[in-house]
């Protein structure tokens, strides 16, 4: 299996996406915006198609602006305190591992304090910057989350590969000027636009060394 010539490629920094990527905490989202959405009387099928777009931007698509707020908190409140049935993902431990020593971020759509849950109920080492969807004015699918991510590494956009499984994180990736590596973790593979796409974590393998860090087809 090769990597359509991202193996041939060194890399600054590899950046993260959370949900999908390293975790798989599907059924506890759905779960939370399920009775979010009977709570504020929105048909259900409505909700589907939002994967990887911060929660206050699903809010302000079905709420009136005076009641977003409330909105915001109250989905919030149902996902910090639902995190059950949250697994890593093949490989994902093992990438983390791999570059402990070597520039890495997640960049997520998650609030800070649900992003700080889901990692301490995955029991995953997560890298030291994190970076979240309240420390931006815009989320996924805007740049802003991984240019932030590359910038409180010191390494340059351009320079860094983007780990993503959804569709609107590739375009806020892409937009940030990043190669992109995605996951077919949660979306049919012909909607994955991304330098190349592989099954899991687990079918790739990373190497970090002194001129920076390389991405290889597993053994």
């Amino acid at each position: 299996m090769g990597l359509d010539g991202l193996e041939d490629r060194v890399f600054d920094a590899v950046l993260f996406d959370m949900d999908g990527t390293l975790v798989d905490s599907t059924a506890a989202v759905y779960r939370a915006w399920e009775a979010w959405a009977v709570e504020h009387g929105v048909p259900l099928e409505q909700m589907a198609g939002h994967d990887g777009i911060p929660a206050a931007s699903i809010v302000a698509k079905f709420l009136p602006e005076d009641e977003r707020a409330a909105g915001i908190l109250r989905i919030n409140e149902l996902e910090l305190t639902d995190t059950g049935g949250l697994t890593v993902l093949p490989g994902a431990a093992e990438a983390l591992a791999a570059l402990v020593d070597a520039p890495n971020a997640i960049a997520t759509s998650c609030t800070m304090p649900l992003a700080l849950a889901r990692i301490a109920s995955s029991g995953l080492a997560a890298p030291s910057v994190l970076v979240t969807a309240d420390q931006v004015v815009h989320g996924k699918p805007a740049p802003d989350p991984y240019l932030l991510a590359a910038e409180r590494l010191g390494v340059h956009p351009a320079r860094c590969l983007v780990v993503e499984d959804a569709p609107l994180g590739l375009e806020a990736a892409h937009a940030a000027g990043c190669a992109t590596l995605a996951v077919v973790t949660t979306t049919a593979r012909d909607k994955l636009h991304a330098d190349a796409v592989v099954g899991d974590l687990s079918q790739v393998r990373f190497e970090a060394g002194p001129d920076g860090i390389r991405v290889r087809p597993a053994a």
